[in-house]
């Protein structure tokens, strides 16, 4: 392209954008110089079509004090491609106070076409609004359903710069490692529920202005993915739907106001990122939306580059149907008034391997997912249990056998190894296996020792042809009255799924140095022991030296495929961080409670004598309790 036909191609752009600066125009087209005259007859342009014209790269901003009733503006948003159009506005009013203390919304109606017939579509969160050429804030709110005029609530700008004044200040530390003697929590990144968000933007006559969906596009995932996991986006103020992918391009990083921008949530093999409009580009920082996105505060999320396919229109929720391409850099701040992020290198996301095998074929799928305590744990069980039903050769009667690894910088690997059968209801059997992934990702970014770094986490999950399940449906032992250190053989009788009953035999040796007297031996399943019999797994949370022994006790978890055999007696149990002290003396529980561990050790009224099992290769359900005595 020669210099010529080049200048008139940025001419035929900036006179498209009515919302674009001087300076983000001379940053696109770097062959127009200050001096020259093709310079000049850009800012002739831009002061003949009465643009916003940004000094030192920042808006001019139209204060909220001088919006009146009755005054006429302009929003900018993409109905379809990347073409920035002009929506039409009139003011309403201003309800103050109406987000919270001086946190005031414009009730704005959009007028014309467009606005008679996508009305506030979602996606439309952040589309900036211009009073005499002059910045405003952005739409972020509607005002009710199923309304027959285009009526939305506008975030003044000074709310949305106050994000990027806020997260100028130092952030607090939040990953350096606790002392275990300090028992506390980390304290949470400031949230924002959209709910209460919603409730407290109370418009009168019975209508509410709420936050404009968030579109989530999907690519990938299955129907039966989202049926599962779907309404808990739905709580945060995300629509889901059908999305796509586009191919990187080096103009995805040229953002104006009013284009689309993505914030992946998960990308490779699946995708999922949620989408909103542009407000403004501050040298490399943007703002948008207008609202929360999850409310989670600091965050490092990516930025993509969003394509608008088209605007669906709806009388009950209007979408922009989207795509998104290359990343262009980090979203940083997830606030009450608007995000913020910051154009360049995207952050690091954790990979994750799905493979399902199954006696037909073996499928395997390779994806990212964002670091988000509050975010990582779901977006990682969607994943894999999308990974499990993405196979033709799975169907539902199989019984699912995972092995999982969760590995940890500078830790031991999580270690998830079970069986997971069909039920008599209508839930997959994959969701059981990808939620029992999610718990131990719970477990490990809720800990309270240090920020953990996942390296990688990779799901093996091999699907059985026969559906393998048992209940215990009684026990007995060959006698009830034993010697210590005697040979006990204790019978369980397992009724199998539509399959003759059987008898397994479990060799229980009583302990030689066990106390006289009548002992309750618990025949059951791991889910039996793991929430009914007090151990470290279950009450470790808090109490731990760190991270590395909170993983030890993850691994130690008992398994679901085998029927277990344990010895109690009524003699106290002590839990000292990552120790299990049986049959303490009340004098040793009273010194080591108030001389060694501030934190305070935990006692349990009962202790465990001996604990045996067997692998049954199926998942052993239920629970028998017998009495022996010790003579």
């Amino acid at each position: 392209m020669s210099r010529d036909s080049g200048e008139r191609r940025s001419r035929r752009q900036l006179a498209s954008c009515n919302s674009c600066g001087v300076e983000w125009q001379i940053m696109q087209f770097p062959s127009i110089k200050r001096g020259s005259l093709a310079f000049l007859s850009v800012v002739l342009l831009v002061l003949l079509a009465g643009l916003p014209i940004f000094a030192d790269g920042n808006p001019d901003i139209f204060p909220l004090s001088d919006i009146k009733p009755g005054m006429k503006g302009v929003a900018y948003t993409i109905i379809s491609g990347d073409k920035v159009e002009k929506i039409d506005l009139v003011v309403i009013g201003t309800l103050e106070n109406a987000l919270g203390p001086k946190q005031d919304v414009v009730l704005v109606q959009l007028l014309g076409d467009q606005a008679d017939h996508v009305g506030v579509a979602s996606g439309m969160s952040g589309s900036p609004v211009y009073f005499n050429g002059r910045l405003a804030g952005a739409l972020s709110l509607k005002l009710g359903q199923f309304t027959k005029e285009a009526i939305g609530g506008m975030t003044p700008i000074a709310s949305m710069l106050d994000v990027q004044k806020s997260s100028a200040a130092p952030a607090k530390a939040t990953g350096a490692p606790v002392n275990s003697a300090d028992n506390r929590f980390y304290e949470a990144p400031a949230q924002v529920a959209l709910s209460n968000f919603a409730q407290s933007t109370a418009a009168g006559v019975g209508g509410f202005l709420v936050p404009i969906e968030t579109p989530l596009m999907t690519a990938g995932i299955f129907p039966e993915t989202l049926l599962q996991f779907g309404k808990q986006f739905t709580s945060w103020g995300m629509a889901t739907m059908a999305g796509g992918s586009a191919a990187p391009t080096p103009e995805d990083a040229m953002l104006k106001p009013g284009d689309m921008v993505g914030m992946d949530l998960i990308r490779g093999d699946i995708s999922m990122s949620a989408g909103c409009t542009v407000t403004s580009v501050i040298g490399n920082n943007i703002l948008a939306c207008g609202h929360p996105l999850f409310g989670l505060g600091s965050v490092a999320l990516p930025l993509s580059r969003a394509h608008v396919l088209m605007t669906l229109a709806s009388s009950a929720n209007s979408t922009k149907v989207m795509s998104t391409g290359g990343i262009i850099g980090t979203l940083t701040q997830d606030r009450t008034t608007a995000v913020m992020g910051t154009l360049g290198a995207g952050p690091s996301m954790i990979p994750v391997d799905v493979t399902l095998e199954t006696p037909a074929a073996e499928k395997k799928f390779h994806f990212e997912v964002i670091e988000s305590p509050q975010l990582t744990p779901l977006l990682v069980a969607l994943s894999v249990f999308n990974g499990i039903v993405g196979t033709p050769a799975y169907g539902e009667g199989s019984t699912l056998q995972m092995d999982s690894t969760i590995d940890l910088k500078g830790h031991t690997p999580v270690e998830l190894e079970d069986l997971f059968a069909p039920i008599d209801q209508p839930v997959p059997t994959g969701f059981f296996a990808a939620t029992e992934v999610q718990a131990a990702f719970t477990k490990i970014y809720s800990n309270p020792y240090e920020q953990p770094q996942v390296e990688h986490v990779n799901v093996r999950v091999k699907a059985l042809a026969e559906r393998r399940w048992a209940m215990i449906d009684g026990a007995w032992v060959d006698k009830t009255e034993v010697h210590p250190g005697e040979r006990v053989g204790v019978k369980v009788l397992l009724r199998p799924y539509r399959g003759a009953p059987f008898v397994q035999e479990i060799p229980v040796t009583i302990p030689a140095q066990i106390s006289r007297g009548a002992l309750e031996l618990v025949v059951s399943d791991a889910d039996f022991l793991n929430h009914n019999v007090q151990s470290l797994a279950s009450s470790s949370q808090g109490q731990l030296p760190g991270l590395e022994e909170l993983v030890k006790v993850v691994n130690r978890e008992r398994h679901n495929d085998r029927v277990y055999a344990t010895l109690l007696q009524s003699t106290p149990t002590m839990l000292v961080e990552d120790k299990e002290m049986p049959n303490v003396p009340a004098s040793e529980i009273s010194v080591l409670n108030q001389r060694q561990y501030p934190g305070g050790a935990r006692v349990v009224g009962h202790s465990t004598a001996g604990e045996w099992s067997v692998d049954m290769h199926q998942v052993i359900a239920g629970d028998h309790t017998l009495t022996i005595t010790v003579k």
